[in-house]
This record gives structure tokens, C-alpha cells and sequence, in this order.
């Protein structure tokens, strides 16, 4: 099976390493620069103090004709309009498209693609530290849900992707499953971003986590969430199992970089309104990361 991957980012070389193992894999950039730095120096991986290198074919992601069985979207959820025509246009009824970006904004973008559509939430830990190299710094699972497909995809797909060393869990409803990782993202992401912490500080340090608390009743509200209980320990656990990570926020924001915050606080507060539900907490922290993403390159 032929596999693609569009994003050059930590995510996009992680499933880049870790797929190429059984399949040939495409890793599709924007930067010439990146191309050519991995088709020099290789894919370089780093996990438990070990390092491997691996030869990748890699091309611009201008070049993606949808050719292969499966294409994993991998960029920032701010880069997705702007391929959209791209991948309408050769997408095809016999190929799957997967997409792996954070918040749930992506969703109304989907209707006008052809063939099986799956989205994804991936709570392995990954940090890229240039743009050849790629630390793993936490294992955890992909899980995927058909966007409107169901079983046969189903069994397909896990049949083609799973491995003992990187598995892929299957979900019933993709709404419920983007909306657990969209309020684990919501929460740790602004919080760890404006107040610069590690995730496990937010539930050490009690000052910390009286915020925690206040800005997830908001979001609880927002998002009418049912078995609330559950969400928030869910919240905790990955604060826990992540505690020495810094968030993806707070490193985009470290290095200069767009956040995803209108995918993630932006969605929710949309919602709010909807709802006519005052959310100043929310609505704090949003205009915080905002403008903190508006003084890069001061």
C-alpha cells in the first residue's frame, strides 16, 4: 500500500518513520529547503536515546496528485483552506484521505471531498527539532473515525495500518472522539501557553489549578457536554501521562510560529455564541494567545 503524508512538521515525520517500516511512504513539504535537507541528511528519529536514519522520498506538497491508497493530512488546521482545492480536486472514490489536525473547525470543510474520509486524533508526543529530525517523546495511540463511511473501511484500514509499534484505534462517532481531544487541547494549550509551564504544572501547582477548573466549567457549558466527569479527568490524565511536555501552543509561541488557537478556543467560543453563553475565561485566554501571536516578529 502506498501511503502519503502532506506536512513537514513533528507529526508528519513521526508517521513518516514509523509507516515507512511496512509501506512506501511520500512525505510531501512546503519548503524546498526542507526537501532537500531530507533528501541529503536522510529522516533522523530519536526515541529513548536511541537515534535511526532512514532514506525518505519526499516531494512538495504542490506535487500531490492523490496517487496513493492513503493520504495523511498532517498540517496545522490554519493551512487546511488553503489546500483545499487541491485535494478536491484529486481526491478519488478508491482512495482514503486522513485527517489529523487539532480543534474541530476542519469538519465543515470536508463535505466537497471524494472517496473515504477519516478523521484522526493522535496523542503521541512529538518534537521536531529541525527540519530533518524528529524526537518521539511519548507513545500513545491514532485513534480514527469515518467521517461517513462506516465498517468495511473500518477493517480496511486497520487491516493496512496496524503495528505492534504504532497502533491505530478505531472509534464509532468522530464527533465524540474530536471533542474529547478538543477539550484537552482547550484546556492545556492557552493555560501552558500565557502562563509558560510544563502540562504537569497546571494540575501541581493549586493556584494553577483553580484555573484549570473555572476555564473548563466554561467549556462544559459551551460544548453541552454529557458525562462531564469523564472529560475532566481525561484532562488530568494526560496532564499527568504528559507532565514533563511542553504543549504545542506554548512551543509554537517559543518559536515564533501561528498558533491553532481559532481551531481550539475559537471553535468553542463560536459555539458559546450560539448559545448565547457569556464565556470570559474562554474569551481571556483567547485574546491572550492572540495577542501574543500578534507580537511575533517584534
Amino acid at each position: 500500500m502506498k501511503i502519503a503524508i502532506i506536512g513537514g512538521g513533528s507529526i508528519g515525520l513521526l508517521f513518516s518513520y514509523y509507516l515507512h517500516m511496512h509501506h512506501p511512504v511520500c512525505l510531501y513539504v512546503r519548503s524546498q529547503e526542507q526537501a532537500e535537507r531530507i533528501r541529503k541528511n536522510g529522516l533522523s528519529f530519536m526515541h529513548s536515546g536511541e537515534e535511526k536514519q532512514i532514506k525518505l522520498d519526499v516531494k512538495l506538497i504542490s506535487e500531490w496528485q492523490g496517487e496513493e491508497d492513503v493520504t495523511f493530512i498532517a498540517v496545522k488546521q490554519y493551512h487546511l483552506p488553503d489546500l483545499m482545492d487541491q485535494l478536491t480536486a484529486f481526491s478519488q472514490a478508491d482512495k482514503t484521505l486522513i485527517f489529523l489536525q487539532n480543534g474541530m473547525g476542519h469538519i465543515k470543510l470536508l463535505e466537497p471531498l471524494h472517496g473515504k474520509i477519516l478523521l484522526g486524533t493522535v496523542e503521541h508526543g512529538a518534537l521536531k527539532i529541525n527540519s530533518h529530525t524528529v524526537i518521539h517523546t511519548g507513545v500513545g495511540l491514532t485513534k480514527l473515525a469515518a467521517y461517513h463511511h462506516s465498517s468495511p473501511m473500518r477493517q480496511e484500514v486497520k487491516k493496512m495500518l496496524n503495528d505492534d509499534n504504532f497502533l491505530f484505534l478505531f472509534e464509532e462517532d468522530y464527533g465524540k472522539m474530536l471533542t474529547k481531544k478538543l477539550v484537552v487541547n482547550a484546556v492545556i494549550n492557552p493555560l501552558t501557553a500565557i502562563l509558560g509551564v510544563n502540562n504537569g504544572e497546571l494540575i501541581q501547582n493549586p493556584d494553577f489549578f483553580a484555573i484549570v477548573k473555572r476555564l473548563f466549567a466554561e467549556i462544559e457549558t459551551s460544548l453541552s457536554l454529557v458525562n462531564s466527569e469523564e472529560y475532566f479527568q481525561n484532562v488530568i490524565a494526560v496532564c499527568e501521562k504528559t507532565a514533563q511536555n511542553q504543549s504545542s501552543m506554548l512551543r509554537d509561541l517559543m518559536e515564533n510560529r501561528p498558533t491553532e488557537i481559532d481551531a481550539i478556543l475559537g471553535y468553542i467560543l463560536e459555539k458559546a455564541a450560539e448559545r448565547d453563553i457569556n464565556t470570559p475565561i474562554i474569551e481571556a485566554f483567547y485574546l491572550a494567545v492572540k495577542g501574543k501571536e500578534n507580537r511575533v516578529g517584534e
